[in-house]
């Protein structure tokens, strides 16, 4: 159920439910949360005792001893374990209703698109149990084009490629509808898990996510060969279980996200095939916005612009960005009834 009211921007939080990261805005103070989707807990038979979310969850990944689970409850960007996810996202709203002592919000949460009718309910319900009076949906790649300023309420094309945790969304908005998206299993941890999963082949070492996303912040790029700049990792050593250091290569790296770079690529080339002859002068003069997290990957924007053939420019803080459109549908009147998922 959405709820539309008079009063300013219909609902009190915007809750941006990533894979990676969850991100809270309330309409009066604008960004209060931004933390790891995480959360730890102690699994006694079928009891689960909650010990930290967020920042400090994430800091125990990897490092959890005996009944200890530390994890993203959410996978792909939708709810894979659902209580787990209502525990985190009471936890995150409850932290925020401390401060403005609201003791039963409005909230709008983001999906990615094209989710299912059973995921659209599940998430409703995690807001609902988490103490939401209502909960209205919004897709993702709508929610990062507002916060991209892209013009969406104008009869044109608004190209948006938001490379998240979990997924890549590449979509075309005109006249407050998404006139055509692609959505591929892309994004920060899977291009984490290609940096383990290379270096395990390549150099027979086992590191962890955490030390293979610091690589890829470091020295990961887009481009082949363009900057011989190197970085230690340190793991285990697969044949002998000891501790070992290696200097990895930006080349090494480049090789072992080419083929999850591939994908976006690809989505990029097939949702420009489906895009309407009318919209696609308008791509050529304005190109494409980039957003979320990998957007800051080295030389992205030079591989992408010679993949899809369009200008290519990184949204003004793309790991903002889709925070930034939930923050304007609570402030701006009669937006979210635009765009809101039934």
């Amino acid at each position: 159920m959405a709820w539309f009211g008079s009063e300013g921007g219909n609902a009190d939080y915007y809750i941006d439910l990533g894979t990676a990261n969850t991100l809270v805005v309330s309409r009066r103070r604008g960004l209060v949360i931004n933390e790891p989707s995480v959360i730890a807990y102690r699994e006694d038979g079928q009891q689960r005792t909650i010990i930290a979310v967020g920042n400090e969850a994430k800091e125990k990944i990897g490092r959890t001893p005996g009944q200890l689970v530390a994890n993203h409850p959410l996978k792909d960007g939708v709810i894979a374990d659902l209580d787990v996810t209502q525990a985190m996202l009471k936890y995150f709203m409850t932290r925020a209703k401390e401060r403005f002592r609201l003791s039963k919000p409005r909230v709008v949460i983001s999906l990615p698109y094209g989710v299912t009718d059973i995921e659209k309910k599940a998430v409703r319900d995690a807001g609902l149990s988490a103490g939401a009076r209502e909960v209205t949906l919004i897709d993702e790649p709508m929610a990062a084009a507002l916060g991209s300023d892209l013009p969406v309420e104008r009869p044109k094309g608004n190209m948006i490629i938001d490379i998240g945790g979990g997924t890549t969304e590449v979509a075309v908005i005109s006249l407050y509808g998404i006139v055509h998206c692609e959505a591929v299993r892309v994004g920060g941890h899977s291009f984490d898990q290609e940096i383990i999963n290379f270096i395990r082949r390549r150099h027979n070492l086992v590191v962890g996510p955490q030390s293979a996303e610091k690589l890829k912040m470091r020295i990961g790029s887009a481009i082949p060969g363009a900057h011989e700049m190197s970085a230690e990792i340190r793991g285990v050593d697969f044949a002998s279980g000891l501790p070992k250091a290696i200097r990895v290569t930006a080349a090494e790296l480049h090789d072992a996200l080419l083929p999850e770079l591939r994908k976006i690529y690809e989505a990029g080339r097939r949702t420009l095939e489906q895009v309407p002859p009318e919209l696609m002068p308008d791509l050529i003069q304005d190109g494409v916005v980039v957003v979320g997290g990998g957007a800051l990957l080295h030389g992205l924007r030079e591989r992408l612009e010679a993949e899809i053939q369009l200008p290519v420019r990184i949204g003004t803080s793309p790991l903002l960005a889709i925070a930034r459109g939930g923050e304007k549908a609570l402030q701006v009147p009669g937006l979210l009834e635009k765009i809101a998922l039934l």
